[in-house]
């Protein structure tokens, strides 16, 4: 597969997007950091304060040393050398964290001398509801005398609460990022077959063409021999092969240009194009085409000139006309008119055929699309018409619309633009 300006863009958006998470995670984890600082700040200026007070009410004075020492990421010993009560320490502890809004929940043991081992002393939760406690999560230390142990079981939890929006925000990209590669998928997954089908289309028709030039050739000689022309069976069934395999190679011809469309390899020619004189050689070519008596009436209001590819131009009046031909009955009444409006010149082409059923109008001008009918069979062409029509009409950056007339048939009108007519 080439590594063309579709793929590259494919590439550039999915680094971009990749890129975009990484720097999400990356924030992520830096206002983890932070959230964790801040409550161990907190944390720790509260028990200072706790610390302080407690010496306070003994009237000692405050030893210069860190009397608070982190021992876990949720567990703090207190050095309090001297003694202290469990109610007021308890009480200091909820006054000093709410101080420092710290809503978290906790429990604490005091060493006890006298049994040397930790005395639990209560959980405080924050809503009131107490949970499970770990007695057996407090371990003493030699190295001090009096001092209290504080944990606190759900720290971790509060880190990850206080991140809610930014794990919303990562949820989301990763949301983003897995749809975007589905959908590159998908969409690399229909660029594959539509680039099969196209390679299919073209190499169907050039096999076709091939054997078909070689029949038009030893046809059209033959038809030219004296033995052919004065045999009238001879004569006319060779005018049959002729006329046949001129309508196929038509049908290849239309085939090969609608790949080719697909493969944006247009380009357009613009000249002034004389709209009357169009419409008259198409008319004349439909007549020559058709054996059945086909009545098409020009009336435009002046003569015009268009911009636009002459070429182009004149197959998207042909397949339109040709078109309702097909789909009229036996008698075929087809009005050319043309309407001035705020937009620019509108041609309408009015026919008295069987009209489109409703639910099929959204979709005429789709490819391969061809309106149901008893009679599809009889009716040649593969549904491609229409949609070289909508093409041509996109290339020029005009419009074109269907709608059923209020009596018979349907009207196809082209909205030509202002600047592109005179």
């Amino acid at each position: 597969m080439k590594f063309n300006r579709f793929n590259t863009v494919i590439f550039i958006g999915f680094f971009a997007i990749v890129g975009v998470i990484i720097m999400q995670l990356f924030l992520l984890n830096q206002a983890y950091i932070f959230e964790k600082k801040d409550v161990e700040d907190k944390i720790h200026f509260a028990l200072q304060d706790v610390v302080e007070r407690i010496y306070r009410d003994n009237k000692s004075e405050l030893p210069t040393t860190n009397l608070i020492k982190k021992v876990s990421e949720n567990y703090f010993i207190v050095n309090v050398n001297d003694v202290f009560e469990n109610q007021i320490l308890e009480h200091y502890l909820k006054t000093e964290f709410e101080k420092v809004k710290l809503e978290l929940d906790f429990e604490y043991a005091i060493y006890d001398c006298s049994s040397e081992s930790m005395v639990y002393g209560n959980y405080v939760a924050v809503d009131g509801k107490k949970e499970s406690v770990c007695e057996d999560c407090f371990s003493k230390n030699t190295d001090l005398t009096y001092y209290f142990a504080i944990r606190f079981p759900h720290v971790k939890q509060s880190y990850f609460r206080s991140l809610s929006q930014y794990w919303a925000f990562t949820a989301v990209l990763f949301l983003v990022l897995i749809i975007y590669v589905y959908s590159v998928f998908l969409m690399l997954q229909q660029k594959r077959y539509t680039d099969l089908q196209k390679d299919f289309i073209n190499n169907m028709t050039h096999e076709f063409k091939t054997p078909l030039a070689s029949i038009l050739i030893a046809s059209n000689y033959a038809n030219s021999q004296n033995e052919i022309k004065d045999n009238p069976k001879l004569s006319k069934y060779m005018q049959i092969i002729i006329n046949q395999s001129n309508k196929l190679n038509q049908h290849i011809e239309k085939i090969l240009y609608v790949a080719k469309t697909d493969s944006n390899q247009i380009v357009l020619e613009k000249t002034q194009v004389d709209v009357q004189a169009i419409l008259e050689l198409v008319k004349e070519n439909i007549q020559l085409k058709h054996q059945k008596d086909i009545q098409i009436e020009i009336g435009l209001h002046k003569k015009y000139f268009v911009l636009a590819d002459e070429f182009h131009f004149y197959n998207l009046i042909y397949n339109v006309i040709d078109n309702a031909v097909k789909y009229s009955e036996s008698e075929v009444n087809i009005q050319i008119t043309s309407k001035e409006n705020t937009k620019g010149l509108q041609l309408n082409f009015s026919d008295k055929g069987i009209g489109i059923p409703p639910n099929d109008l959204p979709f005429v001008f789709d490819k391969f699309y061809r309106v149901a009918r008893q009679d599809n069979k009889d009716i040649e062409g593969f549904g491609i018409g229409l949609s070289y029509v909508k093409r041509v009409c996109e290339w020029h950056k005009w419009n074109v619309s269907v709608k059923n007339n209020e009596d018979k048939g349907i009207t196809v009108s082209i909205q030509i633009n202002k600047n592109d007519y005179e």
